[in-house]
């Protein structure tokens, strides 16, 4: 599974970097994962609202769900189970609770998938065409693969893959509440010190513990589907 052409020890921080970039074409930044109707309805007004919100997503689903299904998904993928990472594929999938959540799921899997079949040593990774099932339902699937195959150290995903979503969530929140850019900073300056509490949380988890209790999102996301006037995708 892993690129073993690799020489450069510094190359898997390098390409943990791309993977979670913000310039990564896979929507990310279009959706804002029910904040936009939680806005709008007046649940979130300021930056203490819109830290709430965040705090509740981070403590009852990054880290008791979409984190412990990443480590599941990456350790399958090292063990060439495609068996075990279909099942945590569609573990994730099933989770999802609205339409426009299990939309997004699929769009950036679909995506991500994309961006991995164009880079030069695709051809050699023959992954992504037989495990293509679930890398195409759950973008959690292609992050495991490919850190994998970049030799990625765990921890370092995990860790990447929850900034990834703070930076995204404030950046939703810096357009739609709105928050200045200054304010944006202050939040992610005060999760980016909780971050590693959660990888560790979710490094404990059993299987039978996994999933999440976010019912305010589920609201907010199937609400936000019908909402009439809107910036992000539905």
């Amino acid at each position: 599974m892993a690129d073993m052409g690799r020489t450069d020890p510094g190359l898997p921080g390098l390409r943990l970097l791309q993977l979670i970039s913000p310039n990564l074409p896979t929507g990310a930044f279009t959706y804002s994962q029910g904040l936009e109707w939680a806005v709008e309805c007046g649940w979130i007004q300021n930056r203490d609202n819109t830290r709430h919100w965040l705090q509740s997503v981070l403590d009852d689903s990054l880290q008791t769900l979409e984190l412990p299904i990443l480590i599941r998904l990456f350790n399958a993928a090292g063990n060439n189970s495609h068996s075990e990472f279909q099942h945590w594929t569609h573990w994730l999938y099933a989770s999802r609770e609205t339409a426009e959540l299990r939309n997004e799921e699929q769009q950036r899997a679909r995506a991500l998938l994309m961006v991995l079949r164009q880079l030069p040593d695709s051809e050699h990774w023959p992954e992504l065409e037989d495990w293509q099932s679930s890398l195409r339902r759950c973008q959690l699937a292609g992050y495991a693969l490919a850190a994998q195959r970049w030799q990625i150290p765990l921890e370092d995903l995990l860790v990447g893959y929850t900034w990834s979503w703070l930076e995204n969530a404030v950046a939703a929140a810096i357009k739609l509440v709105p928050l200045g850019q200054t304010e944006g900073q202050s939040l992610l300056y005060r999760f980016s010190t909780e971050i590693n509490t959660a990888v560790e949380h979710a490094l404990a988890l059993d299987d039978d513990a996994i999933g999440a209790s976010t019912p305010a999102l589920a609201i907010a996301s199937s609400l936000h589907e019908t909402q009439y006037s809107r910036l992000f995708r539905s």
